[in-house]
């Protein structure tokens, strides 16, 4: 029988309670007609991952594989064509389903679920193998290895949508700032937005992470726990255009009164998620300059093969921060949670489970 990670229940209140992770084992499950079964080779942790482990993310369900980003080998399929095409492929898997190429959202809300450690989605990438639908499959880009394919999904898509659907920015010579740059999403919408011709800027509390950024091709950093930061971000503007068409943000805050001093009447913020609280403040200033904020949730099964393409095109390479090795390592998952409540990473903590047949890159 093949083996996952899940969480196991303890007593405790939302946002007190940390359940801990134990190693369960999964029925074996053969493909039907249209279903493949991947062997599972790398999964990566998103935030959603921690809001579940702290009974934070809507419908937490005990006994469900943990994890929406994963990347294997097809072993086994159905019957149908279109599953038979996959066998022995490398292929990451589609991280929701239930929402199919509408550019304004899930055609039907309730239908729409994410993988990994919920009610509404009974699959999760952090186990041995995954049973799924073949239409929820792309081959993996062949220049990355099976860590760095693990990372690209729901990170890749979150940020394609944002940077490539909602902002309408992603064009050659617009200035965008991606704050709190050193997450997943945000070291990606980075990537997607200097292959699209833009002048990337980031924000980060850390200076190590604004130069590590700058490596990556942000053309300048600002530490948003200056005073005034806003003004220091104006000066190393381009001469010609000194002021952001787009914000990519993830942490909400003050970030619209903020950014919208030195944006362009009708500027975008596209914002995909906010760590600093529920609520974010929209000042009449910024109605004013007619500037839109605009939500940003995952995307489409047309955005993610849209993306995917995107990527072996430009080459793009995830940036992962830190990988441990097995399912048996508890120890070791836990420490990737540890470092995501501590926010230190540089990109992706990912679960190496297996080796890619002796061939991996990393």
């Amino acid at each position: 029988m093949p083996t996952a990670i899940a969480i196991r229940k303890i007593d405790g209140k939302p946002g007190s309670v940390y359940y801990p992770l134990e190693k369960i084992s999964l029925p074996d499950t053969q493909p039907k007609d249209n279903e493949v079964l991947v062997r599972l080779s790398a999964a990566a942790l998103n935030h959603r991952d921690l809001f579940v482990r702290q009974h934070l993310y809507p419908g937490t369900a005990f006994g469900v594989t943990l994890l929406a980003d994963g990347s294997g080998t097809v072993i086994s399929t159905g019957s149908s064509a279109q599953a038979k095409q996959w066998l022995n492929k490398k292929v990451i898997l589609n991280p929701g389903t239930g929402w199919k190429d509408d550019p304004e959202g899930p055609e039907t809300a309730s239908s729409y679920a994410i993988l990994g450690g919920t009610k509404m989605n009974p699959l999760g990438t952090l186990a041995e193998s995954i049973v799924i639908d073949a239409g929820e499959l792309e081959e993996a880009p062949s220049h990355l290895s099976a860590v760095e394919a693990a990372a690209l999904p729901l990170t890749g898509l979150t940020a394609w949508r944002a940077v490539m659907t909602k902002s309408g920015n992603a064009k050659k010579g617009r200035n965008i700032l991606v704050t709190g740059i050193g997450g997943g999403v945000a070291l990606m919408a980075l990537m997607f937005a200097t292959g699209a011709g833009c002048n990337v800027y980031v924000s980060s509390g850390s200076e190590e992470k604004i130069e590590k950024a700058k490596k990556l091709g942000a053309a300048g950093g600002i530490n948003y726990k200056e005073q005034g930061w806003e003004k220091k971000l104006v000066e190393i503007l381009p001469k010609e255009r000194k002021f952001l068409d787009a914000v990519i943000d993830g942490a909400g805050g003050d970030i619209v009164d903020k950014a919208s001093r030195i944006m362009k009447p009708g500027g975008v913020i596209v914002s995909y998620g906010m760590t600093l609280g529920p609520k974010i403040s929209f000042p009449m200033g910024t109605v004013l300059k007619n500037i839109d904020l605009r939500g940003s949730t995952m995307g489409s099964r047309k955005e993610f093969g849209d993306m995917v393409e995107f990527v072996k095109a430009k080459q793009l390479h995830p940036v992962v921060s830190r990988v441990v090795v097995g399912l048996e390592n508890i120890e070791g998952i836990d420490g990737l949670f540890e470092d995501m409540k501590a926010g230190s990473q540089f990109g992706k903590l990912v679960v190496e489970i297996s080796k890619d047949n002796g061939n991996s890159k990393l």
